[in-house]
């Protein structure tokens, strides 16, 4: 009877293998191999800090958007080669028919007043020229934004939304957008540049909890009504993802005939067709 026996320069490599194997780490590094970086994520900017209350880091639910591609202001104002920054405002305004009812309108320095705020450059579509936002707060307390963009010395409005008690952050190369909604909540809509226009990218509401008044025994009744049934849900979670719901959610801006629109909503604030011009 014969007995298979393997050559020996194949359990060496067998003892290689299991060497090597033995000194890898759980997560995939051999020892002494150092960790990848880590790359920083974008925490939000202010562009109004006086118009903008404490805001959350993460994105919300993401949410998709199909629009028409936005066209050049029609009679705007030829883009000098300085670029945005070296246009007058109010010529910008004036050209876009959305708009002009706000061109004549003073700078504000500070909220609480209807007017301009001032205005903002900002690089949102990463070719290193930035965009014009120009924000126009209403007597209702709403506040129209637009944001303009350059394209072949063409002005192009890239972005039309409006909402209450506006809030308006950059989140790296994203725009976050936050209004108060009617029931309380606040809605958080993220725009991202796509070659073409500022997109929603994600769009949320969270519901803040308020307190109970201090010696009501609110929160012990809470706690009772928690130990008598495990596992219910929170009857008053903190938040809520709504992807159907935009804070620019309304009709196109008619301020000179209603200088606070906003009492029916529309289509999401991409359904606006950012910078056509009717």
């Amino acid at each position: 009877m014969r007995t298979l026996t393997a050559p020996a320069p194949a359990f060496a490599a067998v003892a290689v293998v299991l060497l090597l194997g033995g000194c890898a780490a759980p997560g995939g590094l051999a020892a002494g191999e150092p960790a990848p970086a880590v790359s920083a994520q974008p925490r939000p900017e202010e562009l109004w800090p006086e118009w903008t209350e404490p805001s959350p880091d993460a994105p919300g639910a993401q949410v998709g958007t199909r629009v028409p591609p936005p066209q050049p202001l029609k009679n705007g104002p030829v883009v000098p080669a300085g670029g945005l920054a070296a246009l007058d405002p109010a010529e910008v305004l004036a050209a876009d028919k959305q708009m002009k009812a706000f061109a004549a309108r003073g700078t504000l320095d500070g909220p609480g007043r209807a007017g301009l705020r001032p205005v903002v450059l900002r690089d949102l579509t990463g070719d290193g020229r930035p965009e014009l936002l120009v924000a126009a707060d209403l007597e209702s307390g709403r506040t129209v934004l637009a944001v303009y963009t350059e394209s072949g010395g063409r002005v192009v409005r890239i972005l039309l939304t409006t909402g209450n008690r506006m809030a308006v952050e950059t989140l790296g190369k994203d725009l976050l957008v936050r209004t108060a909604a009617n029931d309380g909540a606040e809605q958080a809509v993220r725009y991202r540049w796509d070659g073409l226009r500022l997109i929603v990218v994600s769009d949320e509401k969270r519901f803040r909890r308020t307190p109970p008044p201090p010696g009501t025994g609110g929160d012990e009744a809470r706690g009772a009504d928690h130990r008598a049934a495990p596992g219910a849900p929170d009857p008053d979670p903190e938040s809520s993802t709504d992807p159907s719901a935009h804070p620019s959610a309304d009709p196109p801006v008619r301020p000179s005939a209603d200088p606070a629109p906003g009492s029916t909503r529309s289509p999401a604030p991409s359904a606006l067709a950012p910078g056509a011009d009717r």
